[in-house]
């Protein structure tokens, strides 16, 4: 009767009122919904702004580690995914601009081809070099340790080499490279020192903190200069072996640069890692890319 009596004394039918009652709903709904979008936007630009206190460390380490080295080169570049060692797939980066440049086998560390490996790629491939990164773990990629020790010890030494081979072939057969050589870190440098002494013919070898040989039966295989990177606290390559291997490739006449940085322990390059080393990583980088440019660019 109430109602009635409201609807008749403003001249109103039933029907305008539940219209209206339905727009203040929908206006009221819409008004929260705005509430709700501005709030997270806060949250989401507060986040941005306090950056790795709470983005997750690893992120924003790779972050900081691409705008570091990234401009190093200017050249823009291709990607692709070729197959070149039985039915395993690299990650190939090259220079858009048609040439003939120099190759690189690169090979990743022990959690396989990962985004870094392959950001490694495309900016050394921005520097004017052929790039291809190579996948011994042949598609498996983790980021957890006790995974990435069991996929390591699941990895054929024959198999290994053979793979690397492959991919140096593939550079000089298929894309044409002037000139080649090997670089890797960590696992991935153990396997470019084993490519150099495998009888591969390169011209120059680039070693981040991989497992050494000082044996000089081995090591006489190589003829061409050699770089190494290492830390003085790195606890899985004794700062001892690192001289050992200066000293034999010194004893045979294979021209080399070692550098051992101070204060830094294992895979002080790896943006992922708790022993990530920026100042060094940048000052490794470019003595890396000054050696290439002189051993594969004249």
């Amino acid at each position: 009767m109430i109602l009635s009596y409201h609807l008749k004394k403003q001249n109103t039918k039933p029907e305008y009122f539940v219209k209206a009652y339905c727009n203040n709903l929908i206006n009221f709904f819409r008004k929260t919904i705005m509430n709700i979008i501005r709030y997270f936007s806060i949250f989401f630009l507060t986040l941005s702004l306090i950056g790795s206190s709470f983005v997750p460390s690893t992120f924003a380490q790779e972050i900081r580690n691409v705008q570091m080295l990234s401009g190093e080169g200017a050249m823009e570049i291709a990607t692709s995914r070729p197959v070149y060692f039985q039915n395993t797939r690299g990650f190939l980066a090259k220079p858009k601009v048609p040439g003939r440049y120099p190759g690189v086998v690169m090979i990743h560390e022990f959690w396989g081809l990962n985004d870094n490996i392959k950001g490694m790629a495309q900016e050394l491939a921005r520097n004017g070099y052929t790039v291809l990164a190579v996948d011994i773990y042949k598609g498996q990629v983790t980021d957890n340790p006790d995974r990435a020790r069991q996929l390591v010890s699941q990895v054929n030494q024959n198999d290994a080499v053979a793979n690397t081979r492959a991919a140096a072939a593939y550079l000089k057969n298929q894309e044409k490279v002037s000139k080649i050589a090997s670089l890797g870190w960590c696992f991935g440098g153990g396997q470019s020192l084993s490519l150099a002494t495998s009888g591969e013919p390169l011209d120059a070898t680039v070693i981040y903190y991989g497992r050494l040989t000082s044996d000089k039966n081995i090591l006489q295989n190589i003829q061409w200069p050699v770089m190494g990177v290492f830390g003085d606290k790195d606890e899985s390559i004794a700062v001892q072996s690192v001289r050992e291997f200066q000293t034999a490739l010194d004893e045979l006449g294979i021209m080399n640069q070692i550098h051992i940085y101070s204060g830094v322990g294992h895979a002080f390059a790896n943006p992922s890692g708790m022993n990530y080393a920026a100042n060094e990583t940048r000052d490794a980088w470019e003595k890396t890319l000054a050696f290439l440019d002189m051993n594969l660019k004249r």
